[in-house]
């Protein structure tokens, strides 16, 4: 008997890795081309990086590196082994990717206003880059940027969790905060990647950058939860129903879908009553809703955002 779980593992673990490799890159086409050259920092070590790199030159990979390194020795040491090698990996090649990119692309912005061109000296709305040893500028389409550089991050640090790598950086430090305060971790995120992103309010005084910034990070998440759960929306049915029979015809029937039903007994009156559980895509939810009306008018139904779903019928559940 030929085992065909082996071939299965290794295939899953080759696509994981070319997420990891792409999605580090990317990661360094959206912050070298289109977030350092408009000043912008959407948090993490690259979005301090970003910042000091424009008031000292110096390569926004080697800030990062010098603030990755000891983030995860610290880390580690802290809150125990809990960075696996693919995010150790994913540091080291965001970093290699950021460098080959500044070293031969420099910093030049991909977007700009083309009608107007780059300019040689300073206008009232240009933003300078570094080339060589001095100054050239530009002048900025700020809204395209910031969509396409949301764009850039999202679909790259999504490839980056689909690998199985995990988010490092300035992330390590929420964690340890956390581990000492028991704050909330997703308010911890939040305040330091705030803290960085406000960075570029001190350090360039324009209220303009901070605010792309964070819808650089709105943009980014909506996406990343894309790359990692898909297009597919689906929606959780919880009803309560005397008719349990009548819905149970329709959702096998005529939806072709399954469910469960579950036993219970209202607080109320303390009467039995049954509950049909089910999950369905977003245009099965709807025409349940509209067709309980005419099979259950008094039927209480509770709808719920599902974010995945695993198992028969859906996402298949990952091997081990």
């Amino acid at each position: 008997m030929t085992n065909t779980k082996a071939p299965s593992k290794l295939k899953q673990e080759m696509i994981a890795y070319a997420l990891l490799v792409v999605g580090s890159a990317l990661f360094a086409v959206g912050d070298v081309m289109f977030v350092n050259p408009y000043l912008m920092a959407p948090g993490g070590t690259y979005g301090l990086s970003n910042v000091f790199n424009t008031l000292w030159p110096w390569k926004i990979s080697l800030y990062a590196i010098c603030m990755d390194v000891p983030l995860l020795i610290i880390g580690t040491w802290i809150l125990g082994p809990k960075f696996g090698f693919k995010t150790i990996l994913s540091t080291g090649l965001i970093f290699l990717f950021t460098f080959l990119i500044e070293s031969f692309w420099g910093y030049r912005p991909l977007i700009y206003d083309y009608s107007i061109g780059i300019l040689n000296e300073a206008g009232t709305s240009t933003v300078k880059f570094a080339v060589g040893d001095g100054f050239q500028y530009f002048v900025p389409d700020y809204f395209l940027n910031t969509v396409v550089a949301g764009l850039i991050y999202g679909v790259a640090i999504g490839m980056i969790f689909r690998s199985g790598a995990t988010s490092g950086g300035s992330d390590i430090i929420s964690m340890i905060i956390h581990k000492y305060t028991k704050i909330s971790l997703g308010t911890l995120v939040m305040i330091v990647d705030g803290c960085i992103t406000l960075s570029t309010l001190i350090a360039f005084g324009d209220i303009r950058l901070p605010i792309y910034s964070i819808i650089i990070i709105f943009i980014e998440g909506k996406v990343i939860d894309l790359v990692v759960d898909g297009m597919k929306s689906y929606k959780t049915m919880f009803i309560v129903t005397d008719e349990v029979e009548a819905v149970r015809s329709y959702i096998l029937n005529d939806l072709k879908r399954g469910g469960t039903l579950i036993a219970g007994k209202g607080l109320y009156q303390g009467n039995e009553r049954n509950m049909v559980y089910v999950t369905l895509d977003r245009a099965d939810m709807v025409k349940l809703k509209s067709n309980l009306r005419n099979i259950d008018p008094k039927a209480f139904v509770n709808i719920m955002d599902s974010t995945e779903i695993l198992g028969m019928g859906f996402k298949a559940l990952p091997e081990e």
